[in-house]
């Protein structure tokens, strides 16, 4: 059921239902903020509510309230709601807990949030056991605590499962500013998405910051990224968690490969979200968003007068995917003219302080740096704490090349502290961001680059597959096979003997494999380039009885693993990897979630190690890419074909030769 909650966040009037200290603050909080609406207290038996007359009932408000925020005990909190929701309320904060987050100490929370969810009916709840929402834009709180919000004309959105991180992200001194924070509680209506989209519709939100402990519904999820892209309203996630889902004892090599937090990390990037792993890093990310938007391209440039600062910059930008370009020769004769010959020339930049408090000429040479190819340009400033007198001058010369430049321009402290609140504030005004750490500045704009469209396809949602078991390899392979996968000739024989006589078809060299063991090579279970007359006494040594003779596949430029998992929380999660007998020490893995477009599966193709081998190394034939695409959508349209019922499937290796992309090995886990 699709539910308005414009009128839930967007109030003209709100009634705080109970008396206690919670309800109390409520009403402080909208008064602290400048809400005004109408608040209306609402208790039977007090006539006064934080200084504000009462009404008895809710029956006797003036009109159904657009909010209300419910602050009373469970079993009251489901009465109060059926009748907000008879009313005609916009909607509600369910405050209380005792619902299903209570299950392992109540086993009745579950029947109260199914009773409260019917009391609601069509109309939109938040929570129960939440927070609520703050909305520093029009003043309207439904909010039970402190917070450190102040009214703003617009800003970022952030949405939490905490309420305890909510108030904390409020009290950042950063910067950032806040127009809807919403904790989202028990979500036993309203998903963290649908109320995220909800804010997609109100043009002063620049950007949105989920904190994520868990992906629910994931249909919701994909039309709030549509959306979003849509709005071009930039997404940051901070995901902490694992899918103890995905964690299921598996036989294949890719689940250990691909980790716990491989169908999250695929997730994000499928709704072409930003994923950032802490706190700090979160807020810079969306200061930088709110005033700049994704970074368009990952270079950036440095300047400090230091090289200690300039190295400091080098390195910790190392492993975050940002480069430094080499200057141009535009930029060589600027900074060289403005500098002057005893300056080393190079990004980054060491400018030492021949210029300082030369504002024109530090705004000259900060300009040159911020050329038309730089994504970002940093200048690393840290101000002291007292007489600050003579750094105004990198703040203004800051400001005049933002505005004469027109690109993209961050003054970082590399140490947080050191970078001070009006300072702050006088940057951010001159359209300069303002940054807090190298680090978490670096991390920051590193993270804004990979924001993009989402992927279109539907993502495949997977079935119970109760009961799995491991097919043969003969099956696995016809399987395959019937989708489109390329697969050497092969024969069964039963028992060791006469397998001469079984491959008389198949030309040498020849490989034996030993049937029903996941992993052969570690059982010895497989031998290589035999011919006919040594198949027999191969058979000898191998610990099984039944067996298969293949074609042995010459001319093998690199050895892929393609592998599926089921990940309930996150889809089917489809791992492209470095195969063979070395996969797991080589640990070159990549992880998106089916289905995959050909587009994504070469790009990720490209970001393996072992990607040289397929395009040609130092001379070498490369292989024949289309083909090994090929190989990946014939397991991809298997998985598609088996959502109900699919564990797990893998090819590994996957031959990747100048002609063919072929099948040595596969494995299927399934329900039958």
């Amino acid at each position: 059921m699709a539910r308005n909650i414009s009128r839930l966040i967007q109030p003209k009037s709100v009634a705080v239902i109970g008396g206690g200290a919670w309800c109390v603050e409520v009403v402080r909080q909208l008064e602290k903020l400048g809400f005004e609406g109408e608040i209306w207290p609402v208790h039977p038996k007090a006539a006064e509510v934080a200084g504000r007359a009462a009404f008895a009932a809710l029956e006797d408000l003036p009109h159904a309230p657009d909010a209300a925020f419910v602050g009373i005990n469970r079993h009251a909190t489901i009465e109060a709601v059926q009748a907000l929701s008879t009313m005609g309320a916009g909607g509600a904060v369910c405050f209380a807990s005792g619902f299903s987050e209570a299950l392992a100490e109540d086993a009745s929370g579950g029947d109260l949030q199914a009773q409260l969810v019917a009391a609601a009916g069509a109309m939109p709840i938040l929570g129960p056991n939440c927070y609520g929402v703050i909305n520093a834009v029009d003043g309207a709180v439904l909010w039970p605590d402190q917070h450190g919000c102040v009214r703003v004309d617009k800003g970022v959105a952030i949405l939490t499962q905490s309420s305890n991180i909510a108030i904390n992200l409020t009290n950042q001194q950063r910067g950032v500013p806040i127009s809807y924070v919403a904790t989202c509680g028990n979500m036993a209506q309203l998903s963290q998405a649908k109320i995220a989209s909800a804010f997609l519709d109100d043009s002063r939100v620049t950007a949105i910051g989920l904190h994520i402990e868990g992906f629910t519904d994931l249909r919701d999820w994909e039309d709030f990224a549509k959306k979003a892209y849509a709005k071009g309203v930039p997404v940051v996630v901070l995901k902490v968690g694992a899918s103890e889902e995905a964690q299921a004892a598996t036989v294949s090599h890719t689940a250990s490969l691909a980790g716990s937090d491989a169908g999250a990390e695929a997730l994000i990037s499928r709704f072409g979200f930003a994923r950032v792993r802490d706190l700090a890093v979160f807020l810079e990310a969306l200061k930088l968003l709110h005033m700049n938007g994704p970074l368009e391209m990952p270079t950036i440039a440095s300047i400090s007068c230091s090289g200690g600062e300039a190295s400091l910059m080098a390195d910790t930008a190392l492993g975050t995917g940002l480069t430094f370009p080499a200057l141009t020769e535009s930029q060589k004769q600027t900074l060289g003219e403005v500098l002057g010959p005893m300056v080393a020339l190079a990004n980054p930049l060491d400018y030492h302080t021949y210029i300082w408090r030369d504002e024109d000429a530090m705004a000259q040479a900060w300009g040159a740096m911020m050329a038309e190819h730089i994504g970002l340009t940093f200048s690393v400033v840290d101000y002291p704490p007292k007489s600050r007198q003579d750094w105004d001058c990198a703040t203004a010369a800051a400001i005049k090349a933002k505005v004469a430049t027109g690109r993209p321009m961050a003054v970082v402290a590399s140490l947080p502290e050191l970078m001070p609140a009006d300072t702050a504030a006088e940057l951010a005004a001159g359209g300069v961001i303002p940054m807090y750490g190298m680090r978490d500045a670096l991390e920051a704009a590193a993270a804004t680059v990979w924001i993009h469209a989402p992927e279109t396809q539907a993502l495949a949602l997977p079935g119970r597959a109760e009961g799995a078991v491991v097919l043969d390899e003969a099956t696995a392979k016809a399987a395959l096979r019937k989708h489109g996968l390329d697969v050497p000739k092969t024969v069964s024989n039963k028992g060791k003997y006469g397998l001469a006589e079984a491959a008389v078809s198949l030309p040498a060299p020849l490989v034996l494999k030993g049937c029903g063991l996941a992993h052969k090579t570690e059982a010895g279970a497989v031998k290589l380039g035999l011919t006919h007359a040594q198949l027999d006494a191969a058979a000898d040594g191998m610990p099984t009885e039944d067996f298969l003779v293949e074609e042995m596949i010459d001319g093998g430029v690199a050895e892929l693993l393609v592998g599926v998992t089921r990940d309930p929380a996150h889809g089917f999660v489809l791992t492209l990897a470095a195969g063979g007998v070395l996969t797991e020490v080589l640990s070159d893995s990549i992880s998106l979630l089916v289905p995959a477009s050909r587009s994504s599966i070469k790009q990720s193709l490209t970001k393996l190690k072992t990607s040289k081998l397929l395009f040609g190394y130092r001379g070498s034939e490369p292989v024949n890419l289309d083909a090994v695409l090929d190989a990946v959508d014939a397991l991809q349209a298997y998985v598609l074909a088996n959502l109900d019922s699919l564990e797990e499937a893998e090819i590994n290796p996957l031959i990747c030769t100048p002609t063919r992309a072929v099948a040595a090995d596969a494995l299927i886990r399934k329900a039958l």
